[in-house]
This record gives structure tokens, sequence and C-alpha cells, in this order.
């Protein structure tokens, strides 16, 4: 199969993954080189059939919510089943977006490994933590990767949630390392590849809207058994006025494009999945490239 880039989300992310793919294509210098696909959680039913069920989670019981900003996580494992074990493939989170070109990340040396991913020791108190949610995969090498059975497993305590998507019971030696700019945190730099929002109550898209995700409970909540509870308030602005300019100024070229309609975007202010004043954040920021020439100014 060509190899592919695949975004996986939710109906609550579907802008950002709209925005995401229109990245991917704009900043690389050969576009046709890849495809993109985007993977919706809802499209798969192994996922509604466990709603309202209990899975383990950092040794607790969680209760599975389609309806949960984060539910598409899981679809991270799809792309090996969908390419039939065959292939190079990227996985993205929908709230990545590309600043450079994505080919040099599919023409990367793997070094014989299966996956390759950013490291965050200490993340979450993990010396071995990995981020999932940008991935270089050679598929061939994932064959023990079924979504359906290890969703299973989750609910019948067989596999805890975090082990799986921080990929901490993949083989000896089959992960790498990417280099921090394959999936920058909030950060956008010159040398920035792939820029992650990944701080969900800046996340530029949302700001002002009512917060609608489930908070992973601290210590002392789980002690006391209570797994998981709604954050109150409401998404604040991002904090570098520049990735809020990246972003709409990405989404002001899907709408001229058609990759986006008004009224879809509408639709999405609509459901709170995107900020109400999104037209007019769009009329007054700089074109994509003036954006990022202001990054490379600040170098």
């Amino acid at each position: 199969m060509k190899k592919t880039v695949f975004i996986h989300t939710n109906s609550k992310q579907m802008a950002g993954a709209i925005v995401g793919k229109h990245s991917l294509k704009r900043n690389s210098a050969n576009p046709d080189a890849f495809d993109v696909q985007i993977t919706a959680q809802e499209d798969f039913p192994v996922f509604a059939e466990f709603e309202g069920r209990k899975f383990l989670r950092g040794g607790n019981w969680r209760t599975w919510q389609n309806a949960d900003l984060q539910s598409f996580t899981p679809v991270r494992f799809m792309p090996p089943e969908i390419m039939g074990y065959e292939g190079r493939a990227i996985v993205i989170d929908p709230d990545v977006f590309a600043v450079g070109d994505i080919n040099e990340l599919f023409d990367r040396d793997m070094e014989g490994k299966a996956v390759c991913a950013k490291p965050r020791p200490g993340h979450k108190g993990h010396a071995n933590y990995v981020a999932s949610s940008v991935m270089l995969l050679d598929c061939a090498k994932l064959g023990h990767w079924n979504v359906k059975k290890q969703f299973e497993a989750m609910f019948a305590g067989d596999l805890d949630y975090e082990d799986w998507i921080e990929l901490r019971n993949e083989p000896e030696g089959s992960i790498g390392y990417l280099e921090s700019f394959w999936n920058d945190f909030d950060r956008l730099e010159p040398d920035t590849k792939l820029i992650h929002n990944t701080k969900r109550r800046t996340q530029p898209w949302k700001t002002g809207l009512p917060i609608d995700f489930t908070n992973r409970p601290n210590k002392l909540l789980r002690m006391l058994g209570i797994s998981g509870y709604k954050k109150k308030g409401s998404y604040l602005k991002h904090p570098d006025p520049r990735q809020e300019q990246f972003f709409f100024s990405l989404l002001k070229e899907c709408l001229d494009a058609g990759e986006i309609t008004e009224e879809q975007i509408k639709a999405e202010m609509a459901h709170n999945h995107v900020r109400h004043d999104a037209f007019d954040v769009m009329d007054r920021v700089p074109a994509v490239d003036l954006v990022l020439n202001d990054v490379r100014k600040a170098a």
C-alpha cells in the first residue's frame, strides 16, 4: 500500500483532523507521495459495544464513555490492520499539524525498529513514558496489534490502558525514538516539524467554550475510588498567539479550498467543538506563510 498518514479522531475533534490533513499536504514538497486518511472512532462498532463498561487504567477501573474528548485514542493502533500489515504508516492525533515535510519522517531510517515515537521520561511519574500521539510504524513488524482484542482485554482486566498507549508491552528493543520536533508539545519554533496542541485547555480553536473533557483523577481521588471527573470552567486562550494564528490561517485555507464548508464550521460551532468567533478570527489572521516567516524571524 501507498505510505499513509492516519489521523485518528472522533466527532469532537473532526475540525482539527481536517486542518491536520490540509497541513500535511500543503507543507510537503511531494504531497502525492503519501495518502492521508482520517479514521473516526465512531466508524468502528467495537467501541460502541463497550459504552458504560469498566476498563483498567493506571491500575484502577474507569468507565468507558464514547462521548469523551479522548475516546479516539485506541484508534491510534488501527493503522497496521488497515494497511494489511504491510508498508509504513504514520499516525497522529487530530490536534497535530504539519509545519515541515512529513516525507522526511516517512523516509527516516528506522534501524530495524517497529515503532518510532517521542520519549517523555518522567511524564506522569513513568520513567519509560513514550508518547504514542505521533508514531512512525513499520506495519510488517506489528502483526500483534489487533485493536479489538486489545480493547477487549482492557475490560477483562488483562491489559492496562496506560500500558497500551505508552507502548510498555511492546517487545524489548522494538521502539526507536523521535526528536522532539516531530511531536512538539505546544511549541512552535523554527525547527518544529509537527506541532501538537496537546494541552487540552488551551487548544486554539476552543477558546471560551465550556470544557467538555473528563480529567484524570489525582492520587487522592483514586484512593477515594473516584475514577474520573468532568473538569469545570472554560477553555483558555493559547499563550502563544502564533499558534492560534497558525491554526486559523490553515482553517481559512481549508475553507477557501472547499475542504471544509461554512455550514460544517457553523455546525461545529453549534456543537461547541469550535469557538463561536471562528470566522472573525479567520478574518484577522495573516496567511500561513506569513505566520511561519514570523516564527523563523524570531529565531
